[in-house]
C-alpha cells in the first residue's frame, strides 16, 4: 500500500540577519535589500548569517488510517512539520510526498477573513482547502450544524470569540473529506463538549481509512486519540513508535531534574 506521506531527510532552516551596523540609515538598508537577488546568486547570501534549524534531517513515512500525534517542547518544529505538509512553508532540503487532499487548521482564524461573515468565510475557507461551490453548498448545513454558530453566521468573523472560530474552522477543515487533516493544537481553544465532538470526528475520518496529524501538549488526549507518536526535538525526530512508549519518553525528557 502506498503511505499517505513519505518524508525523507527533510530540513527546514531560516537565515538570521546579521545586525544592522550603528547608524546604519533607511537608505542603506533600501540598498541592501535591492542587491540581495545578485549576492544570493553569488553564493554571497548567507555570508555573515547562522541559521536556526527548524527540522533537521527528519524522515517518517505514515500509511493511509492513521492517527499520528506529534508531541515536543515550544519551537520544537511541530508547527514548521505541519506548514510544510500543508504546503504553506518550503522545505529548505530534502523530500516530502503528500498523496491526497489535505484539510489543515494550523491556527485560529487560518483561512478567515475578519470583515466578512461566518457565512461567507465557509464559501472562502472551503474554497481555499480545495471544495468546489457545489461541494460547500450541499454540506453547508451540515457544517454549520457542527460548528453550533447558525445564531451568529451572519455576523462578521472579527466579533467571534475565539472559540467560535475554531469551531467553525475546524467544522470546514473536517468536512472537505480530507485524506490528511492536518491540526495544531487548535482543539485546545474549544469546550469539552466541542473538544469531545471533534475527537468523534477525527476517529470517523481515520475509520475511513484518511491520515489524521495531531499537535497537542495535552498528552493524555494524544494518547487517547493516536496509536502513533512522532516526539521532535530541537528539529530532529528522536523517537517515532507506539503512543504511550513514545509519550513515557518524552515525559520523562521534560521532567525536571531530581534535586
Amino acid at each position: 500500500m502506498r503511505p499517505s506521506v513519505s518524508v525523507r531527510e527533510l530540513s527546514k532552516w531560516y537565515g538570521l540577519a546579521r545586525p544592522r551596523p550603528a547608524g546604519a540609515s533607511i537608505l542603506d538598508a533600501f540598498g541592501s535589500a535591492l542587491s540581495a537577488p545578485v549576492r544570493r546568486m553569488r553564493g554571497e547570501a548567507r555570508a555573515g548569517r547562522g541559521r536556526l534549524w527548524a527540522l533537521r534531517g527528519v524522515s517518517f513515512e505514515v500509511e493511509p488510517g492513521e492517527v499520528v500525534g506529534v508531541v515536543g517542547r515550544n519551537g520544537a518544529g511541530k508547527s514548521t512539520l505541519l506548514k510544510i505538509l500543508s504546503r504553506i512553508t518550503r522545505p529548505s532540503a530534502g523530500e516530502v510526498d503528500v498523496y491526497g487532499r489535505v484539510g489543515s487548521l494550523l491556527q485560529v482564524g487560518t483561512g478567515f477573513h475578519p470583515d466578512l461573515t461566518g457565512r461567507e468565510n465557509v464559501y472562502l475557507n472551503g474554497t481555499i482547502l480545495g471544495m468546489h461551490y457545489a461541494e460547500i453548498r450541499r454540506k453547508f448545513d451540515e457544517i454549520v450544524a457542527f460548528a453550533e454558530v447558525e445564531q451568529f453566521l451572519d455576523m462578521p468573523v472579527k466579533q467571534y470569540s475565539s472559540g467560535m472560530h475554531v469551531r467553525l474552522a475546524f467544522s470546514v477543515a473536517a468536512h472537505v473529506e480530507p485524506d490528511i487533516l492536518l491540526l495544531d493544537e487548535v482543539t485546545a481553544v474549544g469546550d469539552a463538549a466541542f473538544q469531545r465532538k471533534c475527537f468523534a470526528k477525527m476517529r470517523e475520518i481515520s475509520r475511513k481509512g484518511h491520515t489524521v496529524f495531531f499537535v497537542s501538549h495535552n498528552l493524555g488526549t494524544v494518547g487517547d486519540l493516536c496509536r502513533r507518536v512522532l516526539f521532535i526535538e530541537s528539529g530532529r525526530l528522536v523517537e517515532d513508535g507506539p503512543a504511550q512508549a513514545v509519550l513515557a519518553r518524552y515525559a520523562e525528557h521534560m521532567a525536571p531534574p531530581a534535586a
